[in-house]
């Protein structure tokens, strides 16, 4: 009888493993600027400001503060929205998008999806 016990908690124990082990896995939500310039030249060490614009419909801005980063040599800018995105959540964000180098600026949108890598193209002048 003992033997049975232990099997059967032994069972039960490996598939309860199996069931939380086969969950779902949350992937990276990621948003990748590119700054380029009027001759289409990648724009490297080009400040860039994401940021939500609130409105009657959309998320506060203060639920997402607004971020910042410098372009490295191809004109890429990363931002990781990992920490603003939850499990569930249908959309993450629509962003407006500011960058500027010297006297160069430009602006753009991004709409930032769930566990993908969302990107837009900004053009600075």
């Amino acid at each position: 009888m003992k033997f049975s016990t232990i099997a059967a908690t032994s069972v039960f124990f490996i598939a309860a493993f199996l069931v939380i082990s086969s969950c779902n896995r949350k992937e990276d939500t990621i948003a990748k600027v590119y700054i380029f310039d009027k001759n289409d030249n990648p724009v490297s060490s080009a400040e860039v400001i994401v940021y939500a614009e609130p409105s009657e419909n959309s998320i506060d801005k203060d639920t997402i503060p607004a971020s910042t980063a410098i372009t490295n040599a191809t004109g890429e800018a990363i931002f990781n929205f990992n920490e603003l995105y939850q499990l569930g959540q249908s959309g993450v964000a629509v962003l407006n998008i500011i960058a500027t180098k010297d006297t160069l600026e430009g602006a753009g949108v991004i709409q930032v999806i769930e566990e993908q890598t969302s990107e837009a193209k900004v053009r600075i002048q």
